[in-house]
């Protein structure tokens, strides 16, 4: 809640005293609560592919860009995931989405939220992209164009599980923004990210930000 009420107030601070844009609507807040991003492609039979669900090893409130992200989930019921999935798509077929489309969500004690829904590319396509060996963005591309998902199965081109987990990590330029609070938030402050490739929890890239999950702090 102090964190919440400090955010608030930062932002009323950066606003004017009156007029609407001093309004702030706050629908619910989740403390502790762990956030997924989703990647996924749909044609125009309502056919969906979901490319890739990626937990959040900071909890939800830093954003998507700063928090370092684990394909395949690390932590997460299968039941849970087979929940995400469905909800994605449905967003997806209600929204008549063709082409790619990133979901935002966040779980807590097995329940799963939507945060948001957006019909494009994310920053985290190349990376699925990357981590499975698939041309996801070319294949929503032909898809935008008219294909349908069923050929790109019957290829066997879509059809790729991970034996290991694959890691975003943000990067961060401290050094050239010296004048920027190191605290991660709902702003991000990366400047990049890179991909690590390991086979067991315990490797040091999943490790190191795992202990330093809850202090919010720069690497």
């Amino acid at each position: 809640e102090e964190e919440v009420e400090r955010y608030v107030g930062d932002i009323l601070d950066r606003t004017p005293s009156d007029g609407p844009e001093n309004e702030i609507l706050l629908d619910r807040f989740l403390e502790d609560a762990t956030e997924i991003d989703v990647d996924a492609v749909a044609d125009d039979t309502g056919d969906v592919w979901i490319t890739g669900v990626m937990e959040h090893i900071e909890p939800a409130g830093v954003h998507s860009g700063d928090s370092t992200a684990v394909l395949p989930p690390f932590d997460l019921p299968e039941h849970v995931v087979e929940t995400i999935g469905q909800y994605v798509r449905e967003i997806a077929r209600a929204l008549d989405v063709v082409g790619l489309l990133n979901v935002q969500l966040v779980v807590k004690n097995e329940m799963v939220y939507v945060i948001e829904a957006n019909p494009r590319a994310s920053r985290t396509v190349p990376f699925v992209a990357k981590a499975k060996g698939i041309p996801v963005a070319r294949i929503a591309g032909e898809v935008m164009l008219g294909a349908r998902l069923e050929t790109f199965r019957e290829e066997g081109v879509i059809d790729s599980d991970l034996e290991e987990f694959a890691i975003k990590e943000p990067v961060f330029s401290w050094d050239k923004f010296p004048e920027v609070p190191k605290e991660l938030g709902p702003e991000m402050k990366s400047t990049g990210e890179a991909i690590a490739f390991v086979e067991e929890l315990t490797d040091e890239h999943f490790q190191r930000p795992y202990e330093m999950k809850d202090l919010y702090l720069s690497r």
